[in-house]
């Protein structure tokens, strides 16, 4: 993206791509779906920034060595509808999380085709966008497992790819440990996720 003024962008009734993100300037994140462009700012809360940081550690201590990648936000993903040259996508996300394991998918840009898994951590400028504009796009572009946690409440949605279609959602508490069907053998540590905070120890009143 370029460096400049802000962009006045009419969400609602413009048809973007990623010709016209590239160059908006870099202070300001977009994401692109259909066409329809999605801002992202302000940046996510604290608390959002934890467990994308703990997540991301998680998958990336499991992953040395081997030929998955994994990469956090902000990094473009590019999901064409067929092979249209770049500047012709209408599909750029930011997703909190992706793992790719093809390495033909990456490039100086960011990644150009599906993430084998995707996860986004849930706030509540985003959440909406997340659960349905951005589910039905992973669907459709054949990422085969997306996962949506809810921070505040500490509840995990699984959606994974079978027959081309998510279907309904495997919904369970963020405690424990949760196993990632993508990648055989890495399991999610919950308990580092979300710690317990220690009970606050008040002096005694003299």
């Amino acid at each position: 993206m370029a460096t400049g003024t802000a962009v006045q962008v009419n969400q609602a009734t413009e048809s973007f791509t990623y010709a016209d993100y590239r160059g908006w300037p870099d202070g300001e994140r977009w994401e692109l779906i259909d066409g329809q462009a999605y801002d992202m700012c302000p940046a996510p809360a604290r608390v959002h920034q934890d467990v994308v940081l703990e997540l991301g550690r998680q998958v990336a201590n499991f992953l040395l060595g081997q030929p998955c990648r994994p990469y956090v936000a902000p990094f473009d993903v590019r999901l064409p509808e067929a092979d249209e040259p770049d500047d012709a996508i209408k599909n750029v996300v930011q997703p909190d999380l992706a793992v790719i394991c093809d390495p033909r998918k990456l490039d100086d840009k960011g990644c150009r085709g599906a993430p084998d898994w995707i996860i986004e951590v849930l706030s509540p400028r985003t959440a909406a966008k997340d659960q349905r504009p951005k589910r039905d796009l992973y669907e459709r572009h054949g990422v085969g497992e997306y996962w949506l946690v809810h921070p505040t409440d500490q509840v995990l949605f699984i959606y994974r790819l079978a027959d081309g279609r998510y279907g309904k959602p495997d919904v369970r508490p963020a405690l424990g440990e949760t196993p990632v069907a993508t990648l055989p053998g890495l399991v999610i540590q919950w308990a580092s996720v979300f710690p317990q905070e220690e009970p606050r120890v008040q002096s005694p009143r003299t």
